[in-house]
């Protein structure tokens, strides 16, 4: 059966459930997040609730995912099922690594792990960029879309448009958390530079589709 979701990515959902449980058991009812701040006055200020946000994002995921498996053909399916697989494992990671972080300031340790998980990711990020900057086209490494990209011209441009979108997503993230940007413009930063340079391959690739 054509199913993108697995048993890891339920087990992730599973862990970031009892990370919410265990928030809502020992994060007070008016606790309040320093999503972002300025000196030492607080400007943008989460509630509690925001803590169930995170599983939420992850059920939305596995559902979307769920039905692209079940929506491409055989073919299509056997060419993406290695990047999607991997893709929504490492979407779901960052949520619940976000999830761990706010777990963490909620109960007051000093430990800002979002700011960590800020660091990984743009490291990450960066080599992706690099590594499909650099992709040749009979490589394995290099981006396997559900349609075609026809010549190597196109093939050369699509991964390097995509490839400098990963490496800038990286180097802006990796900012923002050595500047220690604060909470909330980090974690905006994390949907950013993973969608966005998704959504540049996906319309790099339709553009050329033909070329």
């Amino acid at each position: 059966m054509q199913i993108l979701v697995t048993r890891f990515h339920l087990l992730l959902l599973t862990v970031t459930l009892a990370m919410t449980g265990v928030g809502v058991l020992r994060i007070p009812d008016d606790f309040v997040f320093l999503a972002h701040w300025s000196g030492n006055s607080a400007d943008w200020l989460w509630p509690r609730l925001v803590i169930f946000v995170a599983p939420a994002i992850q059920f939305l995921l596995m559902v979307i995912f769920f039905l692209l498996g079940r929506l491409l053909t055989k073919n299509q399916y056997a060419k993406a099922q290695h990047i999607l697989q991997p893709a929504l494992t490492a979407l779901m990671g960052v949520v619940a690594a976000t999830q761990l972080g706010l777990l963490l300031s909620g109960i007051g340790s000093d430990l800002d792990f979002v700011r960590v998980t800020g660091f990984a990711l743009g490291a990450a990020l960066l080599l992706l960029g690099v590594v499909l900057y650099e992709a040749e086209r009979h490589t394995y490494a290099g981006l396997r879309m559900p349609w075609p990209v026809r010549s190597d011209l196109a093939w050369r441009i699509v991964h390097r448009a995509t490839g400098m979108s990963y490496g800038l997503g990286g180097v802006c993230v990796l900012g923002l958390a050595w500047l220690d940007a604060g909470m909330g413009m980090l974690i905006l930063s994390f949907a950013a530079a993973i969608l966005v340079p998704a959504v540049v391959a996906g319309l790099a690739t339709v553009l050329f589709l033909n070329r």
